[in-house]
C-alpha cells in the first residue's frame, strides 16, 4: 500500500506541481465545517482541535521565531480555531501570543485559556493580572489551575473572578498521569467547567474513572499531549496506516492520533502545539469530517498496539 503524503511531502509536492497539483483529502477537508462539541456547564461550543503553546511558542525576542507562531495562529484562525491554550510556566509563550493577537487584530473568535501557577494566593492574582497584560486581553475565557499547585486557594480566587464577571470558565490541570487520585478528589469536591488531562492512543489510565467522573459531573476535558510531544508520531510515521483510515478522512498519522483522542464521548478537544503552519492546518483537517464510533476507537487502538 503507498503510504499517505506526510507533512513535509506535501509542501515539496505543492511546490513542484503548482496549481495542477491535484491537493490532498487533507487539504479539501478544512473547506468542510469542524466538528464541535459544547461546554457542558453553557452549551457553548468549541472545535474538537484546539491549539497549544508549551514549548512551541517560547521562543523569546526572536522577531522571526515570534512571526512565526503569529503565522501559526493566522491559520489556526483561518481554518475555524478558537481555543489556544498556555501557561506562564510556559517562558515567553503568553507574551508571543500577545504579539501574534495584536499582529492578527485581535480575532474575535479567540477562546483563550491559561493557568495559574504559584504556591501563593495573592500571587496568583498578580499572575493572572500579568497573564490579561501579556495577552492583552481584558478577561480570560478559562483559567486553569496549573498541575494542582495550590489548587484549594485558587480556585476560590476563580470562583470569586467567575462570580464577578471577569472570567467565562474555571478549571484545573495535570499531564502525563500524575496526580489523578487527587484530580478526582478535586473534580468531586468542586464545580469546574474544565479539566484538562493527558490522553492518548497510547495513554489511556484517564478512560478509567477520570473521563467518566467529567461526564457524570458535567466538565468539559481538554486533551493533552495528543501525540506526546511528537513522540507518538516519530514511533509510528515509518508504520503504515492502515487501509481503513480513510473511512475517517484520515491520510497521515497526526489526524489519525487526534481523531482517537477527540471522538471519546467525554473529550472536548484537544490541544496539538506547533510551530509550523503546515501542520496546524493538517491538525485542523482532523477537526473535520467523519469521526470513529466506539467500534473503530477500538479497532484503531489495537491496530497501533500491534505495531
Amino acid at each position: 500500500m503507498a503510504r499517505p503524503p506526510g507533512r513535509r511531502a506535501f509542501l515539496r509536492a505543492l511546490g513542484a506541481g503548482g496549481a495542477a497539483l491535484a491537493l490532498p483529502r487533507w487539504v479539501a477537508a478544512q473547506a468542510a465545517p469542524l466538528v464541535t462539541k459544547p461546554i457542558p456547564s453553557s452549551g457553548e461550543v468549541l472545535p474538537v482541535v484546539g491549539l497549544g503553546t508549551w514549548i512551541t511558542f517560547n521562543v523569546g525576542n526572536d522577531t522571526a521565531a515570534r512571526d512565526s507562531c503569529a503565522a501559526v495562529m493566522r491559520a489556526f484562525f483561518r481554518a475555524g480555531g478558537r481555543m489556544i491554550d498556555s501557561s506562564p510556566m510556559y517562558g515567553s509563550s503568553e507574551e508571543v501570543i500577545g504579539y501574534g493577537l495584536k499582529t492578527l487584530g485581535m480575532p474575535k473568535q479567540l477562546f483563550s485559556a491559561t493557568k495559574v501557577w504559584t504556591s501563593s494566593r495573592s500571587e496568583g492574582r498578580e499572575q493572572i493580572a500579568a497573564s490579561e497584560h501579556l495577552w492583552g486581553i481584558p478577561k480570560f475565557d478559562l483559567e486553569q489551575v496549573h498541575n494542582l499547585l495550590s489548587w484549594e486557594a485558587h480556585l476560590d480566587t476563580l470562583a470569586a473572578l467567575k462570580s464577578d464577571g471577569r472570567l467565562r470558565y474555571v478549571g484545573i490541570t495535570t499531564s502525563e498521569g500524575r496526580r489523578h487520585d487527587e484530580f478526582e478528589k478535586v473534580m468531586r469536591a468542586r464545580k469546574l467547567d474544565f479539566v484538562q488531562v493527558t490522553y492518548n492512543i497510547r495513554d489511556r489510565e484517564v478512560e478509567e474513572r477520570i473521563l467518566p467522573l467529567a461526564a457524570e459531573r458535567g466538565m468539559a476535558v481538554i486533551v493533552n499531549r495528543p501525540f506526546r510531544r511528537g513522540a507518538l508520531i516519530a514511533q509510528l510515521e515509518k508504520k503504515p496506516l492502515p487501509s481503513w483510515a480513510g473511512e475517517i478522512g484520515c491520510t497521515n498519522w497526526a489526524q489519525f492520533l487526534l481523531k482517537f483522542a477527540v471522538s471519546h464521548p467525554a473529550v472536548t478537544c484537544a490541544i496539538p502545539a506547533t510551530s509550523r503552519v503546515d501542520h496546524v492546518e493538517e491538525n485542523m483537517a482532523a477537526a473535520a469530517g467523519r469521526m470513529p464510533d466506539t467500534a473503530l476507537r477500538t479497532r484503531m487502538a489495537e491496530y497501533v498496539k500491534s505495531l
